[in-house]
């Protein structure tokens, strides 16, 4: 028998087989021995990545001149002519698109068997 019928018949063997077997009460027996879990306190953790997050952006404006550098873009940007700020519009959207359907065609190719 080679492996690829191999595979299908123990794969169908699993889909037909019993939803249940039955084995004297063992599963009961180890999951009412198993310790009860205790919850996890995820306040903590948004609260801790929360005030990193103020740390990190209030560090981030002040050794930047306070954003400064956003107003000199913005400025330059204003004082392009309109051809290059289509051009760059277009441009920034085939990048972002691009992405995106990078990210879909890795999710499909996780998705399938």
């Amino acid at each position: 028998m080679n492996d690829r019928s191999q595979e299908d018949w123990l794969d169908r063997q699993f889909r037909e087989g019993a939803p249940y077997i039955d084995d004297g009460g063992f599963t009961v027996r180890v999951l009412t021995k198993l310790p009860v879990a205790r919850p996890q306190r995820q306040s903590l953790r948004a609260a801790v990545l929360f005030g990193i997050t103020l740390l990190g952006s209030g560090l981030a404006y002040i050794l930047s001149d306070g954003g400064r550098f956003v107003a000199v873009t913005v400025e330059r940007l204003a004082a392009l002519p309109a051809f290059w700020l289509v051009a760059l519009s277009l441009g920034s959207g085939i990048l972002v698109m691009a992405g995106g359907l990078l990210a879909a065609i890795s999710k499909t190719r996780e998705l399938q068997p």
